[in-house]
């Protein structure tokens, strides 16, 4: 490593972590019983790669998470009962609403998935790292050959 002399004090280079050294890991996260909004916040971090000492706020230093059990998800406070789904077509009268509930009978992978898209940067870059996080509403799951790591959250 190098270091430099400025004004008479040694000053070490900001490090920015190159592609070729990022190195990948496979997470398995269990969400029975978690509370969504804490589960998604953590599972962001991961993604984004904000656990790893190499993480570069311009470059994708994140690692690959699997959600396993999303049909068992926990909502504090009545949100199960009022939380609303919505998106835009953008055309007149193209607001298409569902319900939690309804949401979670019929794709509680989406609950999982909208509640970390919306914790991730709006940008290209938090696309791709989207692209990372696989959402599954049972205990099977087709990753076996990646030889997941069980993941425990209460650290992160």
């Amino acid at each position: 490593k190098e270091v430099f002399k400025l004004n008479s004090k040694l000053v070490q280079p900001s490090y920015s972590a190159k592609k070729g050294e990022i190195t990948r890991e496979w997470y398995i996260v269990d969400a029975e019983g978690q509370t969504l909004g804490r589960l998604a916040s953590k599972v962001a971090k991961i993604l984004q790669g904000k656990h790893k000492p190499i993480y570069t706020p311009h470059i994708d230093t994140g690692d690959f998470v699997i959600i396993i059990n999303a049909e068992k998800i926990n909502v504090t406070g009545d949100k199960a009962n009022t939380k609303v789904y919505r998106n835009h077509s953008g055309y007149p009268g193209g607001l298409k609403e569902i319900s939690y509930k309804r949401l979670l009978e019929k794709q509680p992978e989406q609950i999982i998935k909208y509640a970390i898209k919306g914790m991730m940067p709006k940008t290209i870059l938090g696309k791709q790292m989207l692209k990372k996080l696989k959402v599954y509403a049972g205990p099977n799951h087709p990753h076996q050959a990646q030889k997941p790591k069980e993941i425990d959250l209460e650290k992160i």
